[in-house]
């Protein structure tokens, strides 16, 4: 995801935002950080895949499933792979080479969580660079030397 963006002083900004697949130090919130690794939710997978294998193993031979069973648990299984993946951290990087007469090159970078927030956020830095010429300082963005 890649914005021109031009500012309010006539600086070509340009605002982009990247995927970070390993969680960076200070990306997690509290929550996150009390339970490090993989195990919980390895754990916590094994669990129910081995709950849903008995219901479906020791079900008596006269019973039928009803197929909407079966889809909730699919859905169950798919829930917490579709939250992951939509709560990864992404860098944004908004960036200027400057100009030769007054302004320096700038870069700002910032991370933010999940990808409905990092669209907003994209917007609200473009948006501030076009109107201030510069990404609002008390946003996820911070200058870069």
């Amino acid at each position: 995801m890649t914005r021109l963006v031009r500012g309010a002083d006539g600086r070509m900004w340009t605002v982009r935002g990247r995927m970070s697949w390993a969680n960076m130090d200070g990306a997690d919130d509290f929550e996150h950080d009390v339970a490090g690794g993989h195990g919980p939710g390895i754990g916590m997978i094994s669990i129910l895949v081995i709950l849903t294998v008995v219901l479906l193993v020791w079900r008596p031979a006269g019973v039928v499933v009803p197929g909407w069973l079966i889809l909730a648990l699919v859905l169950l299984f798919l829930f917490f792979p579709a939250r992951w993946a939509l709560r990864r951290p992404w860098t944004i990087v908004a960036e200027t080479p400057g100009d030769l007469d007054e302004h320096p090159p700038e870069r700002w970078v910032g991370t933010v969580r999940g990808v409905f927030n990092v669209r907003q956020e994209t917007s609200k830095v473009a948006r501030n660079i076009e109107v201030y010429s510069l990404p609002n300082v008390d946003g996820p963005l911070q200058p870069v030397d």
